[in-house]
């Protein structure tokens, strides 16, 4: 008498196939709402730290940094030169730093506007992004030379403020222009140039975005 051989029927394949797509389409949703969720938490960055100026400036009629009454204001370390411009570049660091924008931080902290340590010698002194990487104010300009990023053109960021976050990867730069500006990251009030080392002038990334590689992603308002 022959052995009857065990083995699946097509329903039980397609019931397995069926739960194995549920799964897939499961796990690649989950990924998309967490690239989602971090893509608001970039752009929240760059939406927030105007309000602390604006709230700043309506409380005390100056700037946060420039403020030259911040020490009687709000018990900053030191006071601004009052001339109406924030001092500085936005990647300044250090507890010695006297750059306006290094101690912008401070003195939005110290009025309760921005969330955060006060002490300037903290490790954790500067704010970051979703990915844990540093975040910065500077002043805008329209000069190339002096900006934090220059488009294909050589045309500064214009705003009157600059804010560049670091170490942007290139999937979520593709959507937070698409969100927040013009969907090019080489044109417009947003650019992105190719490294993760901040310095003055960086030129915006004229080719297609690397979806893994780092970035800088500055924002003029």
């Amino acid at each position: 008498m022959k052995k009857q051989q065990a083995g699946f029927t097509l329903i039980e394949l397609a019931i397995v196939l069926v739960i194995i797509g549920l799964l897939l389409g499961g796990v690649l949703k989950g990924q998309e709402l967490i690239n989602s969720a971090k893509v608001k938490n970039l752009a929240n960055d760059f939406r927030t730290i105007p309000v602390y100026i604006y709230g700043y400036q309506d409380k005390y009629k100056a700037l946060p940094g420039d403020d030259k009454l911040a020490i009687t204001h709000v018990g900053a370390e030191q006071n601004g030169n009052g001339d109406g411009a924030l001092g500085g570049s936005w990647f300044d660091a250090g507890a010695a730093s006297t750059s306006e924008a290094y101690h912008f931080w401070q003195v939005v902290r110290l009025a309760n506007l921005a969330p955060g340590v006060t002490d300037t010698a903290s490790v954790d002194w500067r704010p970051t992004n979703a990915d844990g990487n540093p975040v910065g104010i500077m002043a805008g300009t329209n000069v190339a030379a002096s900006s934090a990023m220059k488009d294909a053109s050589g045309n500064a960021i214009k705003g009157s403020y600059v804010i560049c976050s670091q170490g942007v990867l290139g999937k979520y730069v593709i959507q937070l222009d698409v969100t927040m500006d013009d969907g090019n990251s080489s044109t417009g009030s947003m650019l992105a140039a190719k490294t993760n080392t901040p310095a003055l002038a960086l030129t915006a990334d004229t080719g297609t975005i690397d979806p893994a590689a780092s970035y800088i992603v500055c924002y003029g308002v």
